[in-house]
């Protein structure tokens, strides 16, 4: 942003001590950011930066798996920050070397949602290619959609708020040969997908997501937003959750996204869990920031690396733009 105003600088400072977050991890040096000028030049940033980091994040998650990326059958891509046109998987499938008669999924728009909402449509897919190897993968750079001249609170929040990453994930549909194994060749745990639900809220388009203009993507962040969490996510929650014979109470694990502390503490209520249940989310909050739709697939990882009993249950969910809900009721292999 450009240097604040002392009263600006004051309701920043504030608003950055209440977003919980101490570190963040950003796409380029401080320096650049001055640099970057219209939202064009920001859009080819973010797609030069973004095919770099997917790539890496994507050999990464092969190279975890013992897969080849010649192995590779679907890849589904997600991101909110940017426009890439081919679409960011197309790009980084090259990158990495996918095969040419890869299939190719590209969501745009689904916002702090897409992992959750990836993961559930890649499940989705594989049932019906059940021999098929699929890849996940999600970049978010929020760092070049800040609107240095826009000292909206919304703005404000979100310059202190949402981090820079990228993450992927690797799924075998149910006949594949490593289907039935329980860990990764690195020893970490695998999870299975049970099933998933989504929800979109009616007359909620303006609590969250984009306004699209001259200047580029200006976040638009509704102070409602706990409110609705409160308000639906538990109810369904316990909806979905009954629909497989179980409560909140048969849940051994949460990979909840963290929307922010007001968004947690909301969560916690809803749900009415402890605080300590959804330890991992305020943890990535605050080491990592808001890392819109990367966020529940890093903690997915954390989780996993905590071993969690096998057939003991868990919860993905993450809220995004509509305002929407997805929920993906997974099984510790």
């Amino acid at each position: 942003m450009m240097a604040p105003d002392r009263a600006t600088e004051r309701v920043m400072r504030r608003l950055h001590g209440g977003c919980g977050v101490d570190h963040r991890y950003l796409a380029l040096p401080l320096e650049r950011y001055g640099e970057l000028g219209d939202f064009g030049r920001r859009n080819d940033v973010f797609i030069e930066e973004a095919v770099e980091l997917g790539a890496a994040a994507v050999r990464g998650a092969l190279d975890r798996a013992g897969i080849a990326p010649e192995e590779v059958d679907i890849i589904v891509s997600t991101t909110v920050t940017g426009v890439a046109v081919p679409s960011l998987e197309a790009l980084i499938g090259a990158r990495v070397g996918l095969r040419s008669d890869v299939v190719r999924v590209p969501l745009l728009g689904l916002g702090c949602m897409g992992g959750a909402a990836g993961v559930a449509r890649l499940h989705d897919i594989l049932r019906g290619r059940p021999h098929s190897v699929g890849v996940l993968v999600a970049v978010e750079l929020c760092s070049l959609t800040i609107q240095r001249e826009d000292t909206s609170p919304a703005n404000l929040v979100a310059s202190g708020l949402f981090g820079d990453a990228a993450a992927a994930l690797v799924a075998v549909g149910s006949r594949h040969p490593r289907a039935g194994h329980r860990q990764g060749r690195d020893g970490q745990v695998r999870a299975r997908v049970v099933d998933s639900t989504s929800r979109i809220y009616a007359g909620t388009e303006d609590a969250m997501g984009w306004q699209v203009g001259a200047g580029g993507l200006r976040v638009v962040l509704s102070a409602e937003v706990p409110d609705l969490v409160r308000d639906n996510v538990g109810r369904d929650v316990a909806a979905f959750l009954a629909s497989h014979g179980r409560t909140v109470a048969d849940i051994g694990w949460w990979v909840a996204h963290p929307g922010g502390p007001k968004v947690i503490d909301a969560l916690v209520d809803t749900l009415g869990v402890p605080a300590e249940a959804l330890e991992l989310t305020t943890r990535s909050l605050r080491t990592a920031g808001n890392l819109s739709s990367v966020a529940v697939l890093h903690i997915l990882r954390d989780t996993m690396d905590r071993r969690p009993p096998p057939e003991s249950r868990g919860l993905m969910m993450a809220m995004g733009p509509g305002f929407s809900l997805e929920l993906v009721l997974l099984e510790a292999a």
